[in-house]
């Protein structure tokens, strides 16, 4: 075992779970389906696969797939937490903001700190945006 990447990937998967905690401490407090427990371990199981990826694999094509297919499933992810009913769709924006998240996990494990920040931050805005809102915007969009 390398301690020098023990704890160089310990600091990145921390940076990844707090930029997100906030986050999920907002959905779960909105009682989402999705919330404390899911959104930290989307950053770090994404900061995760990114890490082996740029420590186990060499070339720029090698890292490129590794991103791609997790952001692939993060879509299928984000998938899940959308439900329809005949009336209207929900969850979009839990999907939006886990794959935002999954952005977020990439950003810190490719040392771009202040993309990863700026995301989360973001994110975090666009949350809380909602109520600050008139309620005729919420109605509409707790339903899209």
């Amino acid at each position: 075992m390398d301690w020098t990447n023990l704890w160089d990937h310990m600091w990145h998967l921390l940076v990844a779970f707090g930029l997100v905690l906030p986050l999920g401490w907002d959905r779960e407090r909105a009682a989402r389906s999705a919330g404390l427990r899911t959104f930290p371990l989307v950053a770090v199981a994404t900061c995760g696969f990114v890490l082996v990826g740029m420590t186990e694999f060499d070339g720029d094509d090698a890292r490129a797939r590794i991103i791609y297919g997790t952001i692939t499933g993060l879509g299928f992810l984000g998938g899940g937490a959308i439900l329809k009913n005949n009336e209207a769709v929900h969850g979009m924006t839990t999907a939006a903001s886990l794959w935002n998240t999954g952005a977020v996990g990439i950003a810190v494990a490719a040392n771009q700190f202040t993309i990863a920040v700026l995301l989360a931050g973001i994110n975090f805005l666009l949350l809380r945006l909602k109520h600050w809102l008139p309620e005729e915007v919420h109605h509409h969009e707790d339903q899209s």
